[in-house]
C-alpha cells in the first residue's frame, strides 16, 4: 500500500501540481490511513479495501473535529478516484458509502475599526524609536509593508508570503496571488498609503529582494516564514493591548467584513479573497451590531408610515 500512495502523492505533485502545503496535508492523512489498515484491519493492499474497511476508518476518525474529518475524507475521495480512473481497482469504494458529516457554523472573528486603527498605531508607531541606518528601523518597515498589505489586500498569510518580486508591479497597483490549489488572481492595490509602505519596504530591501527570489524577506535574506508574521502581529496586538486574540487571518476575515458593512456586493468580495464558492464568503455576511442599528434605524420600512 506504501507505495500505492507515493504514487498517488508524485501524481499530486508532478502532474496536478499541488501546493506543497496540500502534499503535506495529504501525507499526514493517508499515512494516518495506511497505518490504521494495516494495524488494525490487517490491509495490505489499496485493492482489498471495501466499503466495510472504509466504514471502519470513517468511524475510528470520529472524534476529530468535523473540519478536520472532511480534510481527511477529502484526500481519501482523491486518492480513490485516481486509482479508479488509472484502473487500478475496479471502483472508488466510496461509491457505496453514504454519509453526512455536519459541521457547525461559527462566525469568523473580526477587528472592529477601532481595533484595526490601534494596530497600526502600534507599529507606524515604533517607526521613530530607530535610527534610520539601523536594521530595526528597516524591520519596522517591513512589518508596516506586511500589516499593510495583509489588511489593505485580505491575502492570506501563505500567500503573502509566496510572494515573488516578479509578480508585485513595479509601482505597487497591484500583486498576483497564488491562493489554494496554485488558483492565480489579481488583486489591485488604490490606497496610497499602501502603495508608499510597499515602496518604502522596497527601497530598503531592494539588495537582498533584488539577490533572492521572494519579495518579502527576513534579516537573512530568505523569504519571510508565516510564523515570523504570526510572532510579529502578537507582538503589536500585546503592545496595543489588545485582548482579542489577532492572527493573520483575523486581518482577512477583518478586510471582508469591514467591505461588506460599506455595502459592496459580496460578488466582488469572493472575487478578491479568491473563494471558489460564494458559500465561503457568505461567513462574513453576519451583520454587526453597529450596522444592525443603523439599518434598522434609517431604513425599517415602519419610518415611511405616520398615524400620530
Amino acid at each position: 500500500m506504501e507505495a500505492d500512495l507515493n504514487k498517488f502523492l508524485s501524481h499530486c505533485k508532478y502532474e496536478k501540481n499541488l501546493s506543497d502545503k496540500t502534499i503535506k496535508a495529504y501525507t499526514i492523512d493517508l499515512d494516518q490511513f495506511r497505518t490504521y489498515m494495516s494495524n488494525v484491519l490487517g490491509v495490505t493492499e489499496i485493492k482489498q479495501i471495501r466499503k466495510d474497511e472504509l466504514k471502519s476508518y470513517i468511524q475510528s476518525i470520529s472524534a476529530f473535529k468535523p473540519k478536520t474529518i472532511k480534510r481527511k475524507i477529502a484526500s481519501l475521495k482523491a486518492m480513490f478516484n485516481f486509482f479508479e480512473f488509472e484502473e487500478h481497482i475496479e471502483y472508488s469504494p466510496f461509491r457505496k458509502v453514504r454519509f453526512k458529516i455536519k459541521e457547525p457554523m461559527v462566525l469568523p472573528t473580526v477587528m472592529s475599526m477601532d481595533e484595526v486603527s490601534k494596530m497600526f498605531g502600534a507599529v507606524y508607531g515604533e517607526l521613530g524609536n530607530f535610527p534610520k541606518e539601523t536594521y530595526l528601523y528597516k524591520e519596522k518597515v517591513r512589518d508596516i509593508a506586511v500589516i499593510e498589505l495583509l489588511f489593505g489586500t485580505g491575502v492570506r498569510v501563505f500567500e503573502l508570503c509566496s510572494l515573488t518580486k516578479d509578480i508585485v508591479d513595479s509601482r505597487f497597483s497591484f500583486i498576483k496571488v497564488y491562493g489554494k490549489g496554485g488558483k492565480e488572481r489579481t488583486v489591485q492595490i488604490e490606497n496610497e498609503e499602501i502603495k508608499r509602505a510597499l515602496k518604502n519596504y522596497y527601497l530598503l530591501f531592494k539588495g537582498e529582494i533584488e539577490k533572492g527570489e521572494f519579495f518579502f524577506v527576513n534579516r537573512m535574506g530568505r523569504r519571510l516564514s508565516e510564523q515570523s508574521v504570526r510572532l510579529m502581529i502578537r507582538k503589536y496586538r500585546l503592545n496595543c493591548k489588545i485582548t482579542k486574540n489577532i492572527t493573520p487571518h483575523i486581518f482577512r476575515h477583518s478586510f471582508a467584513t469591514l467591505l461588506l458593512e460599506k455595502d459592496v456586493d459580496i460578488k466582488y468580495i469572493q472575487t478578491i479573497l479568491g473563494h471558489s464558492s460564494i458559500v465561503t464568503t457568505q461567513l462574513y455576511t453576519h451583520v454587526s451590531s453597529e450596522k444592525q442599528t443603523a439599518i434598522l434605524h434609517d431604513k425599517h420600512p415602519r419610518n415611511e408610515m405616520n398615524f400620530g
